[in-house]
């Protein structure tokens, strides 16, 4: 009884961490209306998986410290806490550093739920655990575009953060009352040096990419100086993590050929999960001047396809082998990111949700096939840090590519509204067309203005998500023929 009390705990915080990912997206376009922050959007996204991909090998390593129970607990505490904050902010940018507590906290539930399971089950029964956390994964990324949509709809986007809050109290309740785990003794050191770096390098980094363009100018000698320090500041952090006993990044990994090839793939995959989830809100509110639930629905068809996906990606690997169905997926998603650039805004709902189908499948054969390359290619000892490197480089893809995406279509918009002739609009009111109660107060001209603005930016942002998709195919093709031993193989979860 003990053990089932247990698992539902971490149910629930595994369903808070997943569903935290997929539950914003429709909220942006109500977030940025009241804040008038359309260029800090991504922001919104890069704060909370930024943190998270940081923090996410510190606390598995703590956890080796000091046992498993005081992470989640302080991981539970510190999310719900950065939950409430952004349920009450007051300002974009509140809510970005909100956003960034929720990511921290992010950081130690996602890998505590797994390890907690490897702890308390035999190999045996973990396969079935395991699958319940995956469905719960899958039910969250579906569940999670709709509850949202609808929430914004007819509640306000302050729900979205605060809805979780029972959820995450049971979650500790259960932990703390159930779990019993022996003081832990063991030393790890933790790569500190390293962690630092990475934070204040990609920090330094993303801020100029998102600013870029739009707070300052590109040729401006501070957003230089910046990306010049980033740029420092990573490569101090390569040179750090070559000679560190326990690195936080294991570069050595790089050498085995499946796993650098399906990594630069991943990474390129990843940025698209964001920048759909993202962006395609943004497209049905503002160019298809739709509301914020159907948005949701319209996304759902990608996570239902990711499952479908996944299945059926475990089965094809073990008679196709890696390659063949790597690029199976990632065809899938070349596709429907073609089929994304010939879009427009009279185009039909139906093909928009057809496409999104077509994503999703592709995303999970992808992500299947990239989990079991990095567990298949390395011997037992070397797993859990081949497995955290695909899961870091996925957090790593979403937080890149959820800043290069915001500048490219804050600097498109800009653009093209400066281009018009005696324009009846600027970027700042791009704000006024995505807030309901303000966008009916524009006059005919600037909503058309904006819309045609808002329109071409979008469409261009596809092209690069197309370009994105067409490289990942190109890079996969780098990958062995070879089909790995059938008890390598575990269907993935969506992260």
């Amino acid at each position: 009884m003990e053990r089932k009390l247990i698992l539902t705990g971490v149910l629930l915080a595994t369903f808070l961490a997943a569903i935290e990912g997929t539950v914003t997206g429709p909220a942006g376009p109500a977030i940025v209306g009241d804040f008038q922050g359309m260029q800090w959007l991504s922001w919104i996204f890069t704060a909370y998986l930024l943190a998270m991909a940081v923090t996410t090998p510190i606390f598995g390593k703590l956890s080796d410290l000091i046992g498993r129970k005081p992470v989640f607990i302080g991981g539970a505490v510190v999310f719900l806490a950065g939950s409430l904050l952004c349920g009450v902010s007051q300002s974009m940018e509140q809510l970005i550093i909100f956003r960034g507590i929720q990511g921290i906290g992010a950081g130690a539930l996602i890998p505590m739920t797994f390890t907690i399971i490897g702890d308390i089950y035999s190999i045996k029964e973990r396969a079935k655990t395991q699958g319940l956390l995956s469905s719960v994964w899958g039910i969250s990324s579906l569940v999670g575009p709709l509850l949202g949509g609808y929430v914004v709809d007819y509640l306000s986007w302050r729900w979205v953060f605060v809805f979780n809050l029972p959820f995450g109290l049971l979650s500790i309740i259960f932990i703390s009352r159930y779990l019993k785990e022996e003081k832990v003794r063991r030393k790890t050191k933790i790569d500190v040096a390293g962690v630092l770096l990475f934070a204040a390098g990609m920090g330094a980094l993303l801020f100029g990419l998102t600013t870029g363009g739009q707070s300052l100018a590109w040729t401006s000698p501070l957003l230089l100086a910046i990306l010049l320090a980033a740029v420092l500041l990573l490569v101090v952090f390569l040179f750090v993590e070559r000679r560190a006993p326990e690195p936080m990044l294991p570069l050595e990994l790089f050498s085995i050929r499946n796993i650098a090839v399906s990594t630069g793939a991943n990474l390129l995959v990843s940025t698209l999960i964001i920048g759909l989830s993202t962006y395609v809100p943004l497209w049905v509110q503002g160019v298809f001047g739709k509301s914020a639930a159907l948005s949701g629905l319209l996304l759902a068809p990608m996570s239902v396809g990711w499952m479908l996906g996944s299945i059926a990606g475990g089965r094809m690997i073990l008679r196709a082998g890696s390659r063949r169905t790597g690029m199976l997926g990632l065809s899938l998603i070349v596709v429907a990111a073609v089929g994304l650039t010939l879009m427009n805004a009279e185009s039909s709902q139906l093909l928009l949700l057809i496409l999104m189908l077509f994503c999703g499948v592709g995303f999970g054969y992808a992500s299947t096939v990239f989990t079991i390359i990095a567990q298949s290619s390395v011997q037992h000892e070397q797993r859990g840090a081949s497995t955290a490197l695909n899961t870091f480089t996925r957090s790593l893809g979403q937080t890149v590519g959820v800043a290069i995406f915001g500048s490219w279509l804050n600097f498109n918009i800009d653009r093209r509204l400066a281009e018009e002739p005696g324009a009846a609009a600027s970027g700042a009111d791009i704000n006024q067309l995505l807030n309901p109660h303000s966008g009916s107060a524009l006059s005919g001209e600037a909503w058309s203005s904006l819309q045609g603005a808002l329109e071409g930016g979008l469409h261009s942002l596809f092209i690069v998500m197309a370009a994105f998709a067409v490289i990942s195919l190109v890079i996969s093709a780098g990958l062995d023929k070879g089909v790995p031993s059938i008890q390598e193989v575990r269907t993935p979860s969506k992260q």
